[in-house]
């Protein structure tokens, strides 16, 4: 064990005996907090996580001492890609790891790797966008309603790239977009977006052994993984591509492409990434997966406290190279409230990165219920399921309990307030409807099927592919 570890530990422990000896001076019972969910089962730790800026709350959860806090000593490792990442949780080579929320529930229904993990903490809201070529964008931008001043009318919609890709189909080439893995929230994202402009992005068809997601794609969307976007659309090799900051960033720093829409403005406010572990690993290391939320938690309530104060702070971890490692200043264009579209034309959004606000870290099964309806629309789900297996499969990996004890630990503990959280008395793990989409489709996690049916283009009810 190195030197720097074992005083990380003198340090916990004197800070433990200090607060103890301080209880009892007072007159003080010791926290029952810390009696009722006992010391961490297993201390060491490592996760895993993609060099995105959404990892924000594990970089800060450890350059701010959260986790040491928690008598926690965690080693954070970046990963190649998001199937390296979860290969790593499934065979214990992590323990946890920054996941695309699709990932816990892919794995645990069986699409790809066949493995039972769950998610206790949500990392986030929104962060992601669509950037096209410059090429690609000079062919839209005659079919985008402009504002007084010149600049486009946002939300730019798919329908200015339908005649893009018409012109291409004319011509007998293929319209190559990139996402960074089929279940991705990315993927999902990209083909919301297609379809709602009349783009058909492809079904899959696994039980016919085709996951290749381009049967009967107008638009033919493949995996590139997101440090390596940029690089791709430079190179031609595709000519568009949804991905999470701050990559859409950069290819307006280098001059080679265009964000034309944040996943904002698609979904408002919608879950994008969760922290992952095994099944097996919460119910081994019950209090040092309670402690891992407690941590956590805690860093993205910083993240957002006093509207965004410290995110300058968090661009400054975040560009270092054991982290996202990009330049500060293009870290800074999105996660210090503003996102660059076309270069130059700057706006204000203050909502792009949200880690804590609108209770975005509580697991909500109808965040779930969303990303399922999704794989069943282009075909990860091959067949018709009941409303009821929704609600289940959301119950097996998504865990508010989990959740909850970590936010009444931090509740008792004074270091957040019952109003940080939803009312765990009352809260069902549904959100209300939600309506603000792109398409004006209104989303009800209680009714899977019945969403599904509004959608002019996707699998609904019997169909099959």
């Amino acid at each position: 064990m190195n030197t720097a570890v074992n005083s990380k530990r003198r340090h916990f422990l004197i800070r433990s005996l200090l607060a103890l000896g301080m209880s009892l001076g007072l007159g003080l019972s010791a926290n029952p907090v810390t009696a009722e969910i006992g010391d961490p089962e297993k201390e060491d730790l490592k996760f895993g996580f993609i060099k995105l800026t959404d990892m924000a709350p594990l970089a800060i959860a450890y350059e701010k001492g959260f986790f040491e806090d928690e008598g926690l000593y965690v080693t954070l490792e970046a990963q190649a890609n998001w199937k390296v990442l979860l290969d790593g949780v499934i065979d214990g080579q992590l323990d946890g790891a920054h996941m695309l929320a699709g990932q816990p529930l892919a794995a645990t229904i069986g699409f790809g790797t066949k493995a039972h993990i769950v998610t206790p903490f949500s990392m986030d809201l929104n962060g992601n966008g669509i950037t096209v070529s410059n090429d690609i964008w000079e062919q839209m931008k005659p079919h985008v309603p402009k504002q007084a001043d010149g600049r486009p009318v946002h939300p730019i919609t798919a329908d200015a790239l339908k005649p893009v890709v018409e012109a291409f189909k004319q011509q007998g080439r293929p319209f190559r977009m990139g996402m960074v893995f089929p279940v991705s929230t990315h993927n999902y994202e990209l083909r919301y977006w297609l379809a709602a402009g009349g783009i058909h992005p492809g079904f899959y068809a696994p039980h016919k052994g085709d996951t290749s997601g381009t049967l009967n794609a107008d638009a033919l969307l493949s995996v590139t993984p997101p440090p390596q976007m940029p690089s791709t659309l430079e190179a031609g090799t595709i000519y568009g591509y949804c991905v999470g900051e701050p990559w859409n960033q950069q290819a307006v720093f280098k001059g080679i492409g265009v964000p034309v829409i944040t996943d904002y403005e698609i979904w408002k406010d919608n879950p994008e990434k969760v922290f992952g572990m095994t099944r097996e690993f919460t119910e081994k290391y019950p209090n040092t997966s309670v402690r891992i939320v407690k941590a956590l938690i805690r860093a993205a309530y910083w993240l957002d406290e006093n509207n965004n104060a410290n995110r300058p702070a968090a661009v400054k971890y975040l560009s270092q190279s054991n982290y996202v490692g990009a330049d500060y200043d293009v870290i800074a264009n999105s996660m210090t409230g503003t996102f660059e579209y076309e270069k130059g034309d700057k706006r204000e959004v203050p909502d792009f990165n949200v880690f804590f606000r609108y209770f975005a870290t509580y697991p909500y099964y109808s965040d779930a219920v969303w990303y399922l309806t999704q794989m069943r629309r282009w075909g990860q789900i091959a067949e018709e399921k009941p409303d009821s297996w929704y609600a289940e499969m959301a119950k097996k990996v998504y865990r508010p309990d989990i959740y909850q004890k970590a936010a009444e630990e931090l509740i008792a503990e004074g270091k957040m307030k019952a109003s940080d959280f939803p009312d765990f008395k009352t809260e069902d793990g549904y959100r209300d409807p939600q309506t603000q989409f792109i398409d004006g489709i209104s989303y009800d996690g209680r009714v899977p099927n019945e969403y599904l049916k509004k959608f002019p283009i996707g699998l609904k009810g019997g169909d099959k592919v």
